[in-house]
């Protein structure tokens, strides 16, 4: 007989400078019933993000603020939340975010995972006021998906409209994390969601996902999640490493693992490689490739499918792209309720 799904679900929001968009993610979240918590992070914030999402307390004492003098990532600031949590049940939501009504009722009605992730509409800013209006209704079509599965969905490829699957913000269950003694990678700043769903995975975690639509990305020219250091991408390769090292994986999770791997290192040999021609000269970059001839393939490769770009055909365009016409695109692919299934 299956468990009961618990309904005490903690909302975690980490923000950083988000006193524009930190009220309505926190409104969403308290407009939840079946949110037991709602955990503000201000993560060093230098704007009124911690007063303005107290400001939005529906007085119901639910809500908690707190604010970290300096920056330490999210994380970090997650992994916080989750500490002082009490919830069964834990969901991330950004700060610049927010959920339609409904959406943990409908994640809650499925059994049977440790994750569960609905499908994510992205919108223009200046749409997000009446988006509620625009979203299509999916059927759900549940289905797990496992390490490959999930790996696979996350390598990206030039031309094609991003759908990487670790962007989805899945429920996950406390007693699940504890017992593998999971939690936010803080030395990551750029791929902490994927790589937190990948270890989970590779511990046995059912990753349940539902095609149904609960849970809108407003998309920001500006958004912090729209640009990323060097480094960070050195260290999510490393992470990959980790979890090849760390685990018994099957012979497809290995092999997807090492794919995601080199796609990782391969983007940021090529983005090492430019930021030397950019620091330090041609000639120190040229130095650095003829030294390093693994990185050779990724750099030449990269620089010829820059230069190539305008001459391939252009396919749908990524949500991170959607130029302000009003127009709503999923993460996953879907079937509308209203129309004839196949």
């Amino acid at each position: 007989m299956t468990a009961a799904v618990p309904t005490n679900v903690c909302i975690i929001i980490a923000a950083k400078n988000a006193a524009d968009t930190i009220a309505r993610a926190v409104s969403s979240a308290l407009a939840e019933p079946e949110a037991a918590e709602v955990v503000v992070i201000d993560d060093g914030s230098t704007d009124d993000s911690a007063a303005v999402a107290r400001a939005a307390d529906d007085g119901s004492g639910r809500l908690n603020v707190v604010r970290f003098e300096e920056n330490r990532g999210p994380a970090a600031a997650r992994n916080h939340a989750i500490e002082i949590s009490k919830s069964q049940l834990l969901g991330v939501l950004d700060a610049d975010d927010f959920l339609f009504p409904g959406r943990l009722r409908q994640l809650l009605s499925q059994e049977g995972w440790d994750f569960i992730a609905d499908n994510i509409a992205f919108i223009d800013a200046a749409q997000a006021a009446n988006a509620q209006a625009s979203i299509d209704r999916f059927a759900p079509a549940p289905r797990l998906i496992d390490l490959v599965g999930f790996i696979e969905g996350n390598i990206s490829r030039r031309g094609v409209r991003r759908g990487e699957i670790g962007f989805l913000k899945p429920l996950m269950r406390r007693a699940f994390l504890d017992q593998h003694g999971l939690r936010y990678n803080e030395t990551l700043r750029l791929g902490e969601d994927y790589d937190l769903y990948a270890r989970a995975l590779a511990k046995g975690a059912r990753y349940k996902i539902i095609h149904s639509c609960g849970y809108a990305a407003v998309v920001r020219g500006d958004s912090l999640s729209g640009s990323h250091r060097t480094i960070d991408l050195k260290r999510l390769y490393e992470a990959d490493r980790a979890i090849l090292a760390g685990n018994k994986l099957s012979n497809d999770a290995e092999a997807a693992l090492r794919r995601h791997e080199r796609h990782i290192r391969d983007r940021y040999e090529l983005r090492h490689f430019l930021d030397l021609k950019n620091q330090r000269g041609f000639a120190r970059a040229i130095s650095y490739a003829l030294t390093h001839p693994a990185a050779l393939p990724a750099i030449l490769g990269g620089i010829l499918a820059d230069k190539t770009e305008r001459f391939r055909p252009s396919r749908a365009p990524a949500p991170l792209a959607l130029g302000g016409t009003g127009d709503v695109r999923y993460l996953l692919e879907a079937l509308a309720m209203d129309q004839p299934q196949k």
